[in-house]
């Protein structure tokens, strides 16, 4: 049996190449039926993101690597070896460690960013629903989500925002604190502006206006958020709504003037907004910032701030790197004991069988030929005893010969389960 990982990421293969073996959300369930299917492994779990397709199994034999390879050429209908040039593969260590960094977003395009965490544990949900993952991955992504839990307590590696999104939206929890009473109004409805909205939601923000000069894309951004849409030339009617204002639209010319917020702030009685100007050229009129409750942030604010979490996440990364070492190589530590251990277990657990079934028919026979039963089931827990502890009390015997400590030691472990009525003075 060996662990392994391989696929293909943002570091090895060009977007092109990820999106010709991306797994559809709809697909992933056969996919993992048909490659255990194959025989080639014995559990695995599929992990497909836009930046990533890795595969984390456990193989059957060492010719599986191959196989599971040509298995993914056939899946995507791919002529032979067009991945081989941009696949990684990691074998045992190794490939706990590559699962733990990703898990961890220390293997991501935007260092310890948190979404892949919980790419995994879809991938982990998938792969329990198509009955592919058992007792080894079970207890490697138990051990995972138990590292990947302390690598975002013990370091910092999360709490920098290194984006432009999600940095838009931590400057407005600084700011408000709780969000739940706060309403945004998004100018734009492109990626940016996706991405924004999608942290805010998670920020537990109370209502999202976006307003957008394609009502029909706004609209649909705004209705999967809970939100609604409105055209950019309704802004006049809503802005005395907005708590925050953030701004991505690509229009060559600021969509918010002076005058109109002027008369927004009236309408608040002076309540304080909080703006953003994500937008190059700039969406929001700079002048704006000269007004009193307004405070408004530009693209090159973020840039800033991002440059230097950045170096507090690459420096985070320097210790989580440290824990997943330590973490990778005690799993590994405990697999190696399973595996050499789960043999002798269960010939053992065969040895007592067949010591039952012989010991159980014959008191079977015995009955069928009218022996007293209460003298039966004496003479079967005794004869059932005596099978089962001659084997190790002859070796046991044998160690004191021989003055053998270490094993006698290990003996008074395994076969004394009260240690205490062994030795009374402890």
């Amino acid at each position: 049996m060996k662990l392994i990982t391989l696929g293909v990421n943002h570091e090895t293969a060009p977007v092109d190449i990820r999106e010709t073996v991306s797994f559809a959300p709809e697909s992933l369930q056969q996919a993992l039926s048909e490659l255990k299917a194959q025989d080639l492994i014995s559990e695995c779990i599929i992990l497909s993101t836009c930046n990533r397709t890795e595969i984390y199994g456990i193989m059957k034999n060492t010719t599986a690597e191959r196989e599971i390879q040509n298995w993914l050429h056939q899946f995507f209908e791919l002529e032979a070896e067009v991945l081989t040039p941009y696949l990684y593969i990691h074998h045992d260590l190794e490939a706990v460690k590559h699962i733990m960094r990703v898990s961890s977003g220390l293997n991501s395009l935007v260092l310890g960013e948190p979404q892949i965490f919980g790419q995994i544990k879809d991938a982990y949900n998938s792969a329990h629903k198509a009955d592919s993952i058992h007792q080894t991955l079970e207890n490697l992504f138990q051990h995972i989500f138990r590292t990947v839990k302390q690598v975002r307590t013990d370091t910092s590696i999360g709490s920098s925002p290194v984006s432009v999104a999600f940095s838009a939206v931590s400057l407005s929890k600084q700011f408000f604190g709780d969000l739940s009473t706060k309403t945004a109004l998004l100018l734009g409805a492109g990626e940016t502006i996706e991405l924004v909205s999608r942290h805010l939601k998670e920020a537990n923000i109370g209502n999202i206006i976006i307003a957008n000069r394609t009502l029909e894309k706004a609209h649909t951004l705004a209705e999967s958020l809970g939100g609604y849409a409105i055209e950019l030339d309704e802004i006049d009617n809503h802005l005395h709504e907005a708590d925050i204002i953030i701004g991505s639209t690509g229009s060559p010319h600021a969509i918010l003037k002076q005058a109109q917020v002027i008369s927004a702030l009236k309408k608040r009685k002076n309540r304080p907004i909080f703006m953003i100007d994500i937008a190059v050229p700039r969406d929001i009129e700079a002048s704006i910032n000269e007004l009193d409750n307004v405070y408004l942030y530009t693209v090159d604010d973020l840039k800033e701030i991002i440059e230097v979490n950045k170096q507090s996440r690459q420096a985070a990364a320097i210790e989580a790197e440290e824990i997943i070492k330590l973490q990778a190589h005690n799993f590994m530590v405990k697999l190696h004991a399973i595996q050499q251990v789960k043999p002798i277990i269960q010939v053992y657990r065969q040895q007592a069988m067949r010591q039952k079934e012989e010991s159980l028919n014959h008191a079977l026979h015995q009955l069928e030929q009218g022996c007293e039963p209460e003298e039966i089931i004496k003479r079967l827990a005794n004869q059932l005893t005596n099978k089962l502890i001659h084997t190790p009390t002859s070796q046991l015997n044998h160690a004191g010969i021989e003055g053998n400590k270490t094993l006698i030691e290990c003996a008074e472990t395994l076969l004394i389960c009260d240690q205490k009525a062994h030795h009374p003075n402890v």
